[in-house]
């Protein structure tokens, strides 16, 4: 998700959430995302339950999951999902434009392992998808709330980071971009201060870009303005329990 689209999801739990970190903008669906939420979702959207959700059952084979967060227009999530076949991959999102135009995408590439689910994502993760569920989660240009005012409403807060970390499997990655500075030295120290996860570039705290991550235009256009970006890795540790 880029900062041009939809923020995201807030950490506090549901009973006592009263700021959200995401805000539903005002962009009208085109003609063809209506359709596409008409017609595709019946093949591509798993719709919100209280209940964790059979991942097997829903994809029809047991393989590898990667989760992706606030995927915004889908052209991350899109392009993982064509290169990699042998996973399954999941879209968490609250903007139905952008679900819209990534149905369309996966309509168009004839794609079998992607699903979506249009909703919360804290409540996703602490509700709808088991503990140690999915190998891989991808959370790329969440909003930063560049006010100081708004950084509580950031999405990379300790109490969400322990719910990633409650469905990421030992040993899974977790990835983030951001392009706002601030907001990048904070998710590093926000995780690092975690035992859940370890960086995976523990001297610079900050990874290359991977090729798997295309350049989406709002990226193209931060470099033409000469704006950096920031890369995260981590890989989830196993605790003494596990």
């Amino acid at each position: 998700m880029t900062e041009d689209q939809s923020p995201e999801n807030e950490a506090t739990p549901p009973s006592r959430r009263s700021i959200r970190s995401f805000v539903i903008r005002g962009g009208r669906q085109t003609a063809a995302q209506q359709r596409a939420m008409d017609e595709l979702w019946p093949r591509y959207g798993v719709e919100f339950s209280a209940q964790p959700v059979d991942l097997d059952r829903m994809f029809g084979r047991q393989a590898p999951r990667m989760l992706e967060i606030g995927f915004g227009a889908g052209e991350a999530l899109l392009a993982f999902t064509q290169a990699h076949p042998e996973l399954d991959c999941i879209g968490v999102e609250v903007h139905k434009p952008g679900v819209g135009h990534l149905l369309l995408g996966a309509e168009s590439a004839g794609l079998k392992n992607l699903r979506v689910i249009c909703h919360d994502a804290v409540e996703v993760l602490q509700q709808q998808l088991a503990p140690a569920s999915v190998q891989f989660i991808h959370i790329f240009f969440p909003d930063p709330w560049h006010k100081k005012r708004h950084h509580k409403r950031r999405l990379i807060q300790p109490e969400f980071v322990e719910l990633l970390a409650r469905v990421l499997a030992p040993g899974g990655k977790l990835r983030l971009a951001t392009d706002w500075e601030h907001y990048a030295i904070q998710m590093r120290e926000v995780i690092d201060a975690s035992a859940s996860f370890a960086n995976d570039a523990p001297d610079t705290g900050f990874v290359a870009r991977s090729e798997e991550r295309p350049l989406t235009r709002f990226e193209r256009r931060g470099q033409r303005l000469g704006h950096g970006v920031w890369d995260l890795s981590y890989t989830r540790t196993r605790s003494s329990s596990q």
